[in-house]
């Protein structure tokens, strides 16, 4: 990542997950110099970005940080809390206390 990249991207940061116009990131990404130079300065970085992976565009010509995909899933569950919930039906899987399936199992 380059410095106009990792300035654009210190910028949306500041966004969370709202859409940013690439005509405002331009314009507040940079400095007033930068802008006063080339005014379009950022769309280079931004498609380069948005080819990694980096950013997502919209429709109407908006960008934002991609959101961060959650991997796994699983909880960890300890062992007393694990027992319980054996106890009262729900079977736990493996040492990590993942439920066995997505239904509840019948208690005894």
């Amino acid at each position: 990542m380059d410095s106009d990249e990792r300035e654009i991207f210190h910028y949306l940061q500041t966004w969370g997950a709202n859409f940013v116009s690439a005509k405002e990131i331009c314009r507040r990404a940079g400095s007033k110099k930068r802008y006063n130079e080339d005014n379009d300065w950022a769309r280079g970085p931004l498609m380069r970005m948005s080819e990694r992976g980096v950013v997502e565009g919209d429709s109407q010509g908006r960008f934002r940080l991609k959101p961060e995909t959650k991997k796994g899933g699983h909880k960890w569950v300890s062992p007393e809390i694990s027992k319980i919930l054996n106890e009262s039906g729900v079977e736990m899987d493996g040492p990590q206390g993942e439920p066995a399936g997505d239904e509840p199992s019948e208690p005894d």
